[in-house]
């Protein structure tokens, strides 16, 4: 089993801007991908970003040129650095991490919330 847990979240200005961190515990040897997921009121969750054990990256559209994900495999953590933040970056954000055997197997952290006054 992995437990992960998030920090990070808060009330920032619009253009302002947040780092997330997350930590892994458990059986961090298994996992593949840790990412970033978000869900604002009424909508279905989204992936925002995702790296992979070597280091690849894959980004949403909305978040392009202004979010960085980046993993420290030793310390079993990702980050999110959200720079220029919008009023609809507004969200709950979750981190995954995720292992594959067989089928994939996701583990998700409680929630930080991030608020973006306009």
């Amino acid at each position: 089993q992995v437990q992960v847990v998030e920090s990070g979240g808060g009330l920032v200005q619009a253009g302002g801007s947040l780092r997330l961190s997350c930590a892994a515990s458990g059986s961090t040897f298994s996992i593949n991908d840790m990412g970033w997921y978000r869900q604002a009121g009424g909508k279905q969750r989204e992936l925002v970003a995702v790296i992979d054990n070597r280091g690849n990256t894959r980004y949403a559209d909305s978040v392009k040129g202004r979010f960085t994900i980046s993993r420290d495999n030793a310390k079993n953590t990702v980050y999110l650095q959200m720079n220029n933040l919008k009023a609809e970056d507004t969200a709950v954000y979750y981190c995954n991490a995720a292992y594959y055997s067989v089928f994939r197997h996701d583990f998700w952290g409680q929630g930080t919330q991030v608020t973006v006054s306009s």
